[in-house]
């Protein structure tokens, strides 16, 4: 059973850091690993799972996991190579947490446009109750040719209480908190690509979370917003 955490996105402070629930923390599309290494570091009664479909980028993080403790190895991590809507069998109902920080590609359009196939292979993973965070970063701008290309909807308020959340609620999410943040109150993420995409302009911030319920009901969700 998952256990409470303090939500990565406090509605108060509309700061954010890595929620520390306990327990098996799956981080999709981990990219180069780094958020899941740094995670699994300071918290070694915790046990991590980066997933990505490309692993050339994790090659040197692999390596340096099963190096002892004390040389910067880390036995609290396992790093998968598997698609989004494809997840092994062998991690059904293990998640306790669920991160998904700035994807892009496949991922990206799949979690920014409620992919059925996508959610529900995240929910199969999920243990009642489990946690599931997705942040998103993109500027209509500078990431037009990518928003065309995946043929993204503008993550609007409108489009996420009409479309988006009824999606993830269908799936088996239900979502409690979602909205944007403005630029400026950027969570620190200790991911490569999130410091890639903040760069010296940071990207519109736009996030969800949910939880992994038995069957599917209404939502309470809380709206948070930029606008103050």
């Amino acid at each position: 059973m998952a256990k409470d955490f303090t939500l990565s996105i406090d509605e108060h402070s509309m700061t954010s850091s890595p929620p520390t629930g306990g327990g098996v923390i799956i981080d999709l599309g981990t990219g180069d690993g780094s958020f899941v290494y740094q995670s699994a570091r300071r918290h070694p009664d915790r046990f991590y799972i980066g997933i990505d479909a490309q692993s050339s980028a994790l090659e040197k993080i692999s390596e340096k996991i099963h190096r002892k403790p004390a040389k910067g190895g880390a036995p609290n991590v396992l790093f998968i190579q598997a698609a989004a809507e494809d997840l092994p069998p062998e991690l059904d109902g293990v998640a306790d947490e669920v991160h998904a920080h700035f994807p892009w590609g496949s991922l990206l359009r799949a979690l920014a446009l409620g992919d059925e196939a996508t959610l529900r292979s995240l929910r199969r993973v999920c243990a009642p109750g489990a946690w599931l965070e997705v942040v998103i970063a993109l500027d209509p701008e500078r990431d037009c040719s990518e928003i065309e290309r995946l043929g993204l909807s503008p993550l609007s308020l409108e489009f996420l209480e009409t479309t988006l959340i009824p999606r993830y609620r269908a799936a088996g999410f239900d979502v409690v908190k979602y909205g944007s943040l403005p630029p400026s109150e950027w969570p620190q993420f200790q991911t490569s690509w999130a410091k890639r995409l903040r760069g010296a302009t940071p990207r519109p911030l736009s996030f969800l979370i949910a939880r992994a319920a038995s069957d599917v009901g209404d939502s309470n969700s809380l709206h948070i917003s930029s606008q103050r």
